[in-house]
This record gives structure tokens, sequence and C-alpha cells, in this order.
């Protein structure tokens, strides 16, 4: 009989978490995220995805291979133009959400528990539906970005500020 192990599986926004990086005034290490988030013995780490946005097939290029080196499957997609009727202006986005919970279903077998970047409400009833599998689900973001939803549906918050000395980033 195989030794019991809590099987994590971690999800990074990364377009959302670099939005909520920034309001911090601080940016996070992705390899202190992983050691983080399995410093117990009995935690094993299954999966770490990260999601973002492109403006071009060569755009992040380093930082891509980076996360790839150190265990990260990484997704992308090209940035699309919007223009916003309102304010006249134009922005960028990738919408990587549909990608995340995919991933999320498709790997459900893998993991007991889950880590989940985002503050993203759209996850509302991903995280729902996954709970209902008997996952625990953890939601980390920062105030301010984090949907009320989202917050209700997850077992566990964590604001990035209360983990701050543990996965900040301390060399550039």
């Amino acid at each position: 009989m195989r030794p019991y192990y809590d099987r994590v599986s971690i999800f990074v926004d990364g377009n959302n978490m670099f939005y909520a990086q920034q309001k911090n005034g601080w940016f996070f290490d992705p390899k202190r995220i992983l050691k983080y988030f399995t410093l117990e013995p009995d935690v094993k780490l299954v999966n770490a995805f990260w999601y973002t946005g492109l403006k071009d097939s060569q755009d992040q290029r380093g930082f891509r291979d980076a996360l790839i080196s150190l265990g990260y499957t990484v997704r992308t997609k090209v940035l699309k133009e919007y223009y916003d009727d309102n304010s006249g202006r134009y922005s960028q986005k990738a919408n990587l959400d549909i990608e995340i919970v995919i991933d999320m279903f498709n790997t459900v077998e893998q993991y007991d528990r889950v880590i989940l970047f985002s503050g993203d409400g759209d996850f509302e009833r991903a995280i729902e539906l996954l709970r209902s599998k008997s996952t625990h689900i953890t939601v980390v973001s920062t105030e301010g970005m984090i949907a009320r939803e989202l917050r209700n549906a997850t077992d566990q918050y964590i604001d990035l500020n209360d983990i701050r000395e543990f996965i900040e980033k301390t060399e550039f």
C-alpha cells in the first residue's frame, strides 16, 4: 500500500496575478510558490499550471522558459484587443479562464487539493463542482481583487499579503 499523500495541483492565472501584484507593490517568486505549498512532508505536488496572455509568440520567452524549468506547464494565448464604447479606449485581454477550468477537470483524478491563484468570479461554478467531488479548494488573491462569489465558493482564502514573507521575489 502506498503511503498517503495530500496530492496538490496549483493553477496560476498569470494575468490576474500580475495585476494583483502590481496593486500590492511587490511580486511573488514562482519557485517559492511551489516550495511554500509543498512544505509539509505528506504533500505531493502533482501539477503546476501557469496561464498567460502574450503580445506575440516571443513575448515573455525567458520567463516562460524559466517557469517550464521549474516544473510548470505553461499555457498561453495571444492577447486580443477590445474597444470599450463607454471609455473610448482599447484594452488587451487573453481570457484563459476556459483553459484553466478544462485543465482542472482533465486532471481532477490526480489531485485532492487545488490552489488557485486568481480573484476572478468566473471560476465560482467550477469551484462549486470541484468541491462536490470532495476536492479541497484554496484561492489565493488579494483584497479588492477577489470576487465575493469566488471567495464564498472556496474552502479557504489566502491573501497574498498574508504569505508575502514566504513567496516574495527577493532577487531580480
